[in-house]
């Protein structure tokens, strides 16, 4: 985002982050010791990444950051959907999901036992699979469910999540893409060795338990790809763009007929073949000791088996001479996707595919970004590479304004390409953009989840080191002429373009349910394995908390105009923030001023001209109009603040009226209300969950009318813009200077009246008491249902927070909780269910109890009754309780909040009306809890109430008159839920 003058090296990039990263000494003699000690690294590499390869071929790669006692770990396999069974599609996704139920050492009681049964189960679905008849079929799934239901008495669903839950471990997942499975956890640094145990002992011998209910999870999972216009659109691009390779013609999620007949046996062939350790990595980054971590791995991982080399053949595709157009139908609103194929990872012409789309798209200053979206030509443009290891994509997308259709949408982006082949582009962006790549990758390495997502790419495309770490001097290798020369040779009418409209999709079909009898779960027995884990002794790490007064510099103008400051030791980037405590509620005009000023330019630039002059410095700048807060925010490197300081304070104070920008805002904002209309998120998160709150008089239906929006003036739009810097509001930074220093520019540049105008005041809308229990539904294409269950409690109460953040670990949280383990583990009720008590970020408003279900239409009535039965009967497991203290205890003492985290942390204690940082109350009081404490708050804050229950599915397929069993059933439309 710089101009050439400007321009930071790649070495200069990354001495920006040496303050911040743990490392050794990277001098050359230090280097050859480390060649001497089994690992690579290389010089300049701000990650100061060691790379190991074990004996038997596992890859490590380790990346040190103190920032927190945290480690983020992944366990990538290089094998994903493209290397499953032509006739076996789905089967690296079927896999991943077994992969959380445990071996022969956990996940059982008695591994002697349930082992002939599993193995039963196996052979049972290997007839079923084999079977065409449909009623020999039913008898052999009656059969197969009969003999779950015994191995079940065996089996402790969901222990794996026990055992990292009781670590404190978070966001424990997993995800299948085309060529890759990745396993990933956030951890307690004093948790690796339990971590590495249990992860070895888990890709070990992973037992194949209570398959049949969580296939009816992927048959779920399968069903809301069905729900997704965005999902169904991307797998017809990539059909059409790969009619012969893998990536086209094997989806992820599997086919419906595959589905239908699953085999364990090949899930059993394709762990042997693929989960071996010389086809595999174990990546982490975080607080460790890389030699203590490598001796802890070599026990545990270095006792796999080297494999066989997974062999992969590519089948190659030929060019495509003519435009594909496919069409397809869907709810949603309309969009278009364009594709081009390009060859893969390891080619010399990726570093021009990855400059050609920023030339396009950068967001900023890219053709698309200026000539359509900073124009207002479509509702939204842009384009994105994706760079895979056997090909490539570059997808472009684009959604219609009003009365524009489509294919022109199509035409407004090949346009920005026939521009691209034209040279139509000034000779400081590609120096500019790679400075902007460079720049977000320096924001990706500040967090363990962005070095770790570095490092899985690396591992699962083969891509060096060296490569990865030198790739933006490539990068600046690459001219302005090698990129048109590029664009006329790829971009013509090679081409997928899959058009999306708004209608029925009838040709789609959904998996049916098959009968399902519920399984035991055994929630209170724990196996030999997770009794020894836990009696694994680890070194207590103690919590850190917030003290506000220490931790935010402050300082004040004499107007009272507030700046709270935190200095950033661990590189060059700066965040600044304008925040008032006004919005929508306050005064809907100056919240439409807000949205209009990014297509406003000055007396002195352009609209276009603006973007260009931050992209050349870069800064970027955004803003935020809510309900109840503005923020207008500038980020960038610190040596142009002063610079992008003043360009932002320029337009805040001379923005210059564009009467055709202001027509065109309007027109596409009544466009996307019409749209949100088409959501399925929109209508239930949105538009049905404020209905149930607030009723009809709620601050998102409280909007300025079609009417209102069409008599606004451009110049008083503009004065309110002028005028914003005059109200009451405050300043937020985090970033190299000091307060003093950031205080100094800011008196200089920042100017305000002497006397700051209070903000007007807001609009209060009274959310709803739950009288009696009542139903709303919508009516909506899909093969789905989903549920919200929603009740409000008192306003909000600091003592409620510790017992429900124990309630939320216990109850409804992860894989372990009660409600995973009753509606989806055992019953396979549900793809997606969870329950929350939620605590509001302002002092006036409500606690409320959520609940939700995402579940096929045809099991809405027993989703519905599980659901409202744990609602008001909570199992009590004291193992659970115990593990979920634990849990709670584990992840406030490791975590760490820093950065702006601390500035945002404070803003809604302020607004809780509490100047302290809460999870010090949490941490104390959970040790003396008690079962009966948690069950006490159940039966003061769950058990029992009446709730607002939004329900959105195809009513034809929705039982409504299982829903009025709930209460009163209302059926709604949209202009009532949306106000409009």
């Amino acid at each position: 985002m710089k101009n050439l003058s400007t321009a930071l090296s790649m070495i200069g990039l990354a001495l920006l982050l040496v303050p911040f990263v743990s490392c050794d000494d990277t001098n050359a003699k230090a280097a050859e010791n480390k060649q001497e000690k089994n690992y690579v690294s290389y010089e300049g590499d701000p990650m100061q990444t060691r790379i190991y390869t074990l004996e038997n071929g596992l890859k490590v790669y380790l990346s040190v950051n103190k920032e927190a006692p945290r480690v983020n770990t992944a366990i990538a396999i290089r094998a994903g959907s493209k290397n499953d069974p032509a006739n076996a599609t789905g089967l690296a996704h079927y896999l991943e999901h077994m992969l959380f139920k445990g071996s022969d050492e956990f996940g059982t009681m008695n591994f002697e036992k349930e082992k002939p049964l599993l193995l039963k189960i196996d052979s049972l679905f290997e007839v079923y699979r084999d079977t065409e008849d449909e009623a020999a079929r039913e008898k052999i799934y009656a059969r197969i469910d009969s003999v779950s239901q015994l191995a079940s008495t065996y089996a402790i669903a969901n222990e794996y999540d026990k055992l990292v839950s009781g670590m404190g471990a978070k966001g424990t997942n997993a995800y299948t893409s085309n060529e890759r499975t990745v396993y990933i956890n956030d951890i307690p640094t004093n948790q690796l060795e339990k971590w590495l145990t249990v992860e070895a002992e888990r890709f070990s011998d992973p037992q194949i338990r209570l398959f049949h209910t969580e296939l009816e999870a992927v048959y779920e999972e399968k069903n809301r790809t069905l729900d997704s216009d965005r999902r169904k659109t991307w797998y017809a691009v990539y059909r059409n763009l790969f009619p012969n390779h893998q990536y086209g013609q094997q989806s992820t999620i599997g086919t419906i007929e595959h589905l239908k007949n699953p085999s364990i046996t090949e899930i059993k062939k394709y762990f042997d073949k693929y989960y071996v350790p010389n086809n595999m990595a174990i990546i982490l980054s975080g607080d460790f000791d890389p030699e203590k971590v490598m001796d802890k791995i070599k026990a545990t991982f270095g006792k796999m088996e080297r494999g066989e080399e997974p062999a992969f053949t590519v089948k190659k595709e030929q060019p495509i001479a003519v435009p594909i157009e496919v069409e397809l139908k869907g709810p949603e609103s309309e969009f278009v996707y364009l594709a081009f194929r390009f060859p893969g990872r390891h080619s010399e012409e990726i570093p021009l595919l990855r400059m050609t789309d920023m030339m396009l798209a950068n967001g900023t200053a890219g053709l698309i970004d200026l000539n359509i979206n900073q124009q207002q030509k479509t509702l939204e443009a842009g384009c994105s590479p994706r760079i895979m290891t056997d090909y490539s994509v570059h997808l472009f997308r684009g959604a219609p304004k009003k009365g524009q259709s489509l294919e022109e949408v199509k035409n407004l982006l090949l346009a920005q390409i026939d521009s691209l082949k034209a040279g139509n582009f000034p000779e400081w962006l590609p120096g500019a953009a790679v400075n902007d790549l460079e720049l977000n990758t320096i924001k990706q390495m500040d967090r363990n989840r962005g070095r770790t997502s570095m490092m899985i790419n690396a591992f699962i495309q083969e891509i060096p080191w060296e490569t990865q770490i030198h790739q933006f001097d490539e990068l600046r290798k690459v001219t302005k002429e090698e990129i048109v020369k590029f664009a006329n040779e790829n971009y013509n009418d090679n081409y997928v373009v899959v058009y999306k409209r708004t209608g029925e999709e009838k040709s789609l079909q959904k998996v049916e349910k098959p009968a399902i009898t519920p399984i035991k779960t055994n929630r209170d027995e724990a196996s030999d394995f997770l009794v020894n884990i836990n009696k694994m002794e680890v070194k207590d790490i103690q919590p850190v908390f917030l003290d506000y007064e220490k931790d935010i510099q402050k300082n004040k103008f004499d107007n009272g105009l507030e700046i709270r400051s935190i200095k950033n030791d661990r590189n060059e980037l700066f965040y600044l923030y304008y925040v008032f405590d006004m919005g929508k509620n306050n005064d809907k005009k100056m919240n439409f001023a807000i949205d209009y000023l990014p297509f406003l330019g000055t007396s002195k630039y352009s609209p276009v001209e603006l973007q260009q002059e931050f992209y050349k410095i870069g800064c970027a700048f955004n803003v935020s109009a809510g309900d109840e807060q503005i923020y207008v925010s500038m980020s960038g490197l610190n040596e142009n603040f002063e610079e992008g300081l003043k360009l932002f304070e320029h337009l805040l104070a001379d923005a210059q009226p564009e009467p055709e920008a202001l027509k065109n805002l309007v027109s596409d904002k009544i466009k996307k209300r019409q749209n949100k209309k088409l959501s399925k998120r929109q209508i239930l998160f949105g538009a049905l969950y404020n209905y149930a709150v607030y009723g009809e008089n709620s601050a998102y239906t409280d909007i300025l009318t079609k009417a209102e929006m069409e008599t606004l003036q451009p110049k008083k739009l503009a004065d309110k813009i002028h005028t914003l810097t005059g109200f009451e509001h405050h300043i937020l930074y985090y970033g190299p200077k000091t307060n003093d220093e950031l205080s100094a520019v800011l008196k200089e540049h920042h100017k305000t009246p002497e006397n700051l105008k209070e903000v007007p005041p807001a609009t209060q809308y009274a959310q709803l008491e739950n009288e009696k229990t009542k139903v709303y539904v919508v009516d909506y294409d899909m093969k789905q249902a989903e549920i919200l269950m929603l009740s409000k409690g008192e306003t909000y109460n600091p003592e409620t927070v510790a017992l429900a953040t124990v309630f939320n670990e216990y109850f409804g949280g992860g894989m372990g909780s009660i409600v995973f383990q009753e509606m989806r583990e055992s019953k396979a009720l549900a793809y997606s269910v969870f329950s929350s008590f939620t605590s509001p970020r302002d002092s006036i408003k409500s606690h409320y109890v959520l609940a939700y279900i995402g579940t096929q239409a045809d099991k809405l009535p027993e989703a519905m009754a599980g659901m409202t039965e744990l609602m008001n009967n909570m199992p009590e497991s004291d193992k659970n309780f115990a593990m979920a203290k634990k849990a709670a205890m584990e992840k406030i003492s490791t975590e760490r909040i820093t950065k702006t985290g601390i500035l945002w942390n404070y803003e809604t204690a302020l607004k809780r009306g509490i100047n302290r940082d809460l999870r010090k109350d949490v941490f104390e009081a959970i040790p003396g809890m008690t079962m009966a404490d948690l069950k006490s708050f159940y039966e003061q804050k769950i058990q029992g109430r009446n709730y607002n229950i939004m329900v959105i599915g195809k009513k034809e397929n929705l039982d409504l008159a299982a829903l009025s069993e709930y209460g009163e059933v209302k059926e709604l439309d949209l202009e009532t839920i949306f106000g409009y």
